[in-house]
Formats: structure tokens, sequence, C-alpha cells
């Protein structure tokens, strides 16, 4: 599903990605940890094709098909969605006509004709319950005075909505309480199928208590430097991190 090879990236001419090698299956879930600064949050933007970063050299795959000569928005068309660390509130525009439009502006990329309100309207009530997310928040502008757990599992809803290919969630367990976090997590479960995959990014095992991962990596400075199965995200917890900085940086 994604291949990516040998990926440089960097932001206001300093390299922050120095080679990324990964690929992620259909019905994978993929977990990739990592100290700050490591260029967790990066690989996300690059992938989403966020204009901020520069990709220097290598290839991303998606699909068959070139992800880096996509504009974001056909990306997100083509199946990614990017579960973001800090959700924007865009005050005036309600859930519920911003959700229609991205799904018709998916719908029409796929040369299909608009959703009616009546399927619209179920398939709302489905995806709002699968996420515990509260009618009257439902209802109100993006995100407008959401707390962050609630902005988390709106994300997750929004998710559900677009039902994308692949999914990248960027520390979407920051700031949750542990309901949150099981909310949030019990529907990024629930969505899984053998047609689509999953990219988690996080510091903590705790979330990878409720999403297991098939595969874990360790990200840093800019490289992926270890990759194991879900036993090598309990020993970052059990060990920190500093067991891996040595590897990497001793000579």
């Amino acid at each position: 599903m994604l291949i990516i090879k040998d990926l440089h990236a960097n932001i206001n001419g300093k390299e922050i990605l120095r080679g990324i090698n990964l690929e992620v299956k259909a019905g994978e879930i993929h977990a990739i940890m990592g100290p700050n600064g490591s260029g967790k949050s990066t690989l996300s933007a690059v992938l989403t094709g966020n204009p901020l970063f520069t990709v220097t050299h290598g290839e991303v795959i998606f699909n068959g098909k070139n992800l880096l000569e996509m504009a974001p928005e056909d990306r997100s068309r083509e199946g990614i969605f990017l579960s973001f660390q800090y959700p924007v509130e865009i005050p005036g525009v309600s859930m519920t006509n911003f959700m229609r439009t991205a799904i018709n502006e998916h719908r029409k990329y796929k040369g299909l004709d608009p959703i009616s309100a009546s399927d619209f309207l179920k398939l709302m009530r489905e995806k709002k319950d699968l996420v515990e997310l509260d009618n009257k928040l439902a209802s109100r502008s993006v995100n407008e005075g959401f707390s962050g757990g609630e902005k988390k599992r709106n994300e997750i809803f929004q998710m559900a909505m677009l039902d994308p290919k692949l999914s990248i969630l960027d520390e979407t367990d920051s700031g949750l309480d542990i309901d949150a976090l099981r909310i949030v997590a019990n529907g990024v479960n629930m969505l899984k199928s053998a047609d689509n995959a999953c990219i988690v990014i996080t510091h903590y095992q705790r979330l990878l208590d409720y999403i297991k991962p098939d595969v874990v990596h360790v990200l840093y400075k800019g490289r992926i430097v270890k990759t194991a199965g879900p036993e090598l995200a309990l020993e970052l917890e059990d060990r920190g991190y500093d067991w891996i900085k040595q590897e990497v940086d001793t000579p």
C-alpha cells in the first residue's frame, strides 16, 4: 500500500528526515516511536503534503501512484487521512456541513454522485456512536470550544466518516485521559480492516495497550533505526530511548 524509499526532507534548509525507508501493507498497523525531535511529526506532514516541508530526495508510492506529485487535497481523495496532534478549530463551520462537503469532494473525485441527505444523516449517526460523540458536539462548529479529548474523538469520527485507506494518527493520545484514550482507541480498532492500514505515531506504550501494532519502528535523527514486533514498544517503555541512542551514536 505505502512504500517509502530513502526519503529526505527539510524545513527552512534544515534537514529533518535523513533517509526514511518504510513499507506498510494493507491490513497492518505500524507504530512509529522515538524521542522528541526525531522526525515523527515531520514524516506525517510530508506524507500528507504540508507545504512547509521540502522533499529533497527519495520516493513515496501509495497504491501504485507517486504520492509526492499529488496536491494535499488529492492525497486525501486517494485515501490518506491525518489525525492532527493539535486539531484546529474552525468557527462558523458546522460539523455537519464540514463532513458532508468533505465526503462529497471525495465522491466527486471518484466519479460518484453526491451523498443524499438521508444517507448522510444515517452514516453520521452510525459513525458518531462508534466514538461516543455527543449529539451537541456533532451539531456545533468544528472543534470550537471542544476539550482536548473531544477534539481527538472528533478526529476519529471524521476518520470513520471518510473511511480512508491509510490513516496516520499523529500523537492522538496526547492530552487524553484514560476514558478518552479508550474511546478513541476502540474507534480505531473497529475501523480496522484487511483493506486499510494505519500508522500510529506515539511516545508511549499506553496507546499501544489498546491499539495493537503489527510492527513497531523507532525513529531517531531522521532515520528508522530499529524495527521489531510489539515487544519493542514494551522494551522502550521499560528502558527508555537512551539505549537506542547509544547503539546508533556509538562509532
